[in-house]
């Protein structure tokens, strides 16, 4: 197979055309000689920030001379930003060979199964001193729980997502993502965490370590740049918005209690240089464009932090997913905005069209639809007038139309 074939072949498995379970994922990795027991790692699980918890952990572990996997999901610039290495994508034909043998094991998996194989077996034929691995969904039945050798257990903020599949409660939901602990040396909860959430997770660990927020002073935190004092030592976090605040502290107790001898500066160094994309992340400065794959609650009141600053000023362009809770989205943002754009998300069957989400968003500003990603940028740009643009709704959203916003406002605004 060539690599569009094998895109197509990984995403014809389906996400959810298998029962709930490890047997499969078990199964196949027995099969690849058990990859998963050849490195260390980290094994993050969360309703929101494991993405930018994953990122700061794995530039953390680089800058310190680890050679480090990074396995996430979903991807926003590209597939093979799901597995990396240093930061460098798994090339075309190393995604094609690792696909190649985990079709020979002969075993039949989901998509996030199949690609956690894959994953696992890369990392260990590349010789990864730790790999950062984020759960799929959930944490109990997630493919990337038949990891070993894990130095912490993270859990990231925990709210309301999947509920048809993790559960209607927070503790329910919680219950799920601690599933992730096990025998794990240390967890980590992350700062903010629901009292609620936190009670469930130590019950599940007898080694909890959680931020202290009395020794945090926050020095700055604005759309370019987060500037924090914790424990008496200071540090700069290239993730820009609120919430990085919390995952950063969540970063630095991680590394200061998983075992890992990693100087301050190393760690100040990182933060100060991580990249993720579509986490509030600035497309044009002026006129501000901000890219956030906000999508569930707790994503967009956090976002709407942000929003407020600008607020009556603001020009939204927002897709979501028709099975999400996309009405409290809108609720929670678009107050804040003068003025949105509704564009169906492309090449996604579960999207909500972009009438019937104009029609609900609506009810909080003026909107207009798009038929096209293209439209929508031009569209949002003549309402903006060169006010802020923010865009969100959906990762999926993020990634599509990420090149595109990033090329317009190139062209158009070529000096910001």
């Amino acid at each position: 197979m060539n690599y569009g074939e094998t895109l197509n072949y990984i995403h014809s498995l389906g996400k959810f055309s298998k029962p709930a379970g490890l047997e499969r994922i078990s199964l196949a990795l027995e099969k690849l000689d058990n990859p998963q027991d050849n490195f260390r790692s980290v094994h993050i699980a969360g309703t929101n920030g494991k993405g930018s918890v994953s990122a700061m952990l794995a530039k953390i572990f680089e800058t310190a001379g680890f050679k480090t996997g990074l396995f996430i999901s979903p991807f926003v610039i590209d597939f093979r930003e799901r597995i990396q290495i240093n930061g460098e994508f798994i090339s075309e034909e190393d995604l094609i060979k690792y696909s190649q043998k985990v079709i020979d094991s002969g075993v039949e998996m989901t998509e996030f199964e199949f690609i956690t194989a894959a994953a696992f077996t890369y990392f260990s034929d590349k010789k990864c001193d730790i790999v950062v691995a984020e759960t799929g969904l959930g944490g109990r039945f997630d493919a990337t729980n038949t990891l070993n050798n894990v130095s912490a257990a993270v859990i990231t903020k925990i709210g309301l997502d999947h509920l048809g599949i993790l559960g209607d409660t927070v503790e329910k939901i919680a219950a799920e993502k601690c599933g992730i602990i096990k025998e794990c040396p240390v967890t980590v909860a992350s700062a903010g965490q629901r009292q609620e959430a936190l009670a469930v997770i130590e019950s599940y660990s007898n080694r909890l370590v959680t931020p202290d927020l009395s020794c945090l002073t926050v020095l700055k935190c604005d759309e370019s740049e987060n500037s924090i004092i914790y424990k008496n030592k200071e540090y700069n976090i290239s993730l820009c918005g609120e919430y990085q605040i919390e995952n950063a502290l969540t970063v630095i107790e991680t590394v200061e209690n998983s075992g890992y001898n990693i100087p301050y500066e190393t760690v100040k160094k990182a933060l100060a240089n991580t990249f993720f994309p579509a986490r509030a992340e600035i497309i044009c400065k002026n006129p501000l464009v901000v890219l956030d794959g906000a999508h569930n609650p707790d994503g967009a009141a956090e976002l709407a932090k942000i929003l407020k600053k600008h607020a009556g000023r603001v020009t939204a362009v927002i897709g979501v997913m028709k099975d999400k809770d996309y009405k409290t989205v809108l609720k929670t943002t678009l107050p804040f905005c003068r003025s949105a754009v509704a564009v169906t998300v492309e090449n996604m069957p579960r999207t909500l069209s972009a009438s019937e989400l104009a029609e609900a968003a609506e009810e909080y500003c003026p909107t207009v639809t798009a038929d096209n990603y293209d439209e929508a940028i031009k569209k949002s740009a003549l309402l903006a007038n060169n006010d802020p643009v923010f865009v969100f709704g959906s990762l999926y959203l993020a990634g599509g139309i990420r090149d595109k916003l990033i090329d317009f406002y190139k062209k158009f605004f070529p000096t910001t």
